[in-house]
């Protein structure tokens, strides 16, 4: 197997005293030496504290996924949302005056460390709290562009990632054209649902395990990594406890507060399941640029074989059935 270090992406550089490094190098401080890892499926971050007892998180880009550019559009989308005092974590500005670092071909952010549990919806009135949330953030979203970021299309980007696998070793060859047939049916029947639906810029993988509750604070929107320019229901699905067909009144209530602080065209809820389809192949295509990277293969030794896809591929055709089932 290659090693990390040498595939485009690679963290294998990227050792405990160059996270030190950057930290110092960043903030102009100390820090100690402990560092706690935190889970992250594509980038590297790490909880520290500086000499003074200050938590902080520091977050390393994964090589060649975002442009410079790409990061700056996030860091812009924060600092946007929280002078809208939408509830965020705003990067902090380095010495060098920039939000974003650089070390060894590194691009890095610090943040200010900040606590809470995974909010937990007990009944109606978290819905409408949520939709209300997603709204706030959506009204702020809608002032500006985000050129270099993705833009959650079925041609300009599922397509893309359905076509990483055409000269992938990881597609079992016993599912090669089922795949592709599954793809190319769903995508090509989702195209006329996205003519009419406007782009905004998007938190694009806002889950519940996303949102944090600090109590007397309040909510706290986290992990803007998979910031994209899309379809504003996108950042509302995700939030439901099923399918589509299957929470009509959550989705009900998640619009009742967005509705609050922004107007939802209610026609792009027949985009919801087609958004969940092109979800599957966004997260195989992400894990598929890290097949190399040797702390994916030990973290998923079952990648690429027969088992793996059995699994894939019925999860692709149920999903690729929700598409037909229109909107409830």
């Amino acid at each position: 197997m290659t090693s990390e270090g040498s595939v485009p992406g690679g963290f294998a550089a990227l050792s405990p005293d160059l996270v030190l490094s950057a930290a110092e190098a960043g903030l102009s401080t100390g820090f100690e030496s402990v560092l706690t890892p935190y889970n992250s499926y594509i980038n590297r971050v790490y909880a520290l504290r500086d000499e003074d007892g200050s938590r902080y998180v520091i977050k390393f880009y994964r090589p060649g996924r975002w442009p410079r550019e790409a990061v700056a559009e996030e860091h812009e989308f924060l600092r946007d949302c929280a002078a809208g005092e939408i509830p965020v974590v705003e990067p902090i500005k380095l010495a060098s005056g920039s939000t974003i670092g650089e070390i060894d071909g590194f691009l890095y952010a610090l943040f200010p460390f900040r606590g809470g549990r995974t909010f937990d919806i007990s009944g109606d009135g978290d819905y409408i709290r949520l939709g209300s949330l997603i709204g706030r953030l959506h009204a702020v979203s809608r002032s500006r562009r985000a050129p270099h970021r993705l833009e959650f299309h079925p041609i300009k980007l599922s397509l893309g990632f359905c076509g990483s696998f055409r000269e992938s070793p990881s597609l079992h060859p016993d599912f090669r054209s089922e795949f592709f047939d599954i793809c190319s049916d769903v995508l090509e029947r989702s195209l006329p649902l996205f003519d009419f639906d406007s782009y905004i810029r998007i938190h694009g993988d806002c889950h519940r395990g996303n949102i944090l509750d600090r109590m007397d604070e309040g909510l706290l929107l986290i992990d803007f990594d998979d910031m994209m320019t899309g379809p504003p229901v996108q950042d509302l699905w995700l939030l439901l406890p099923g399918h589509l067909a299957d929470s009509r009144r959550e989705m009900g209530l998640l619009l009742e507060g967005y509705a609050e602080f922004c107007p939802f065209d209610e026609r792009s809820l027949g985009l919801v399941e087609y958004l969940r389809f092109m979800r599957i192949l966004y997260f195989l295509s992400w894990r598929e640029t890290q097949r190399d990277d040797e702390r994916f293969a030990a973290d998923n030794p079952d990648w690429g074989t027969k088992a793996f896809w059995i699994r894939e591929m019925e999860d692709l055709r149920y999903q690729a059935e929700q598409t037909r089932e229109g909107v409830p």
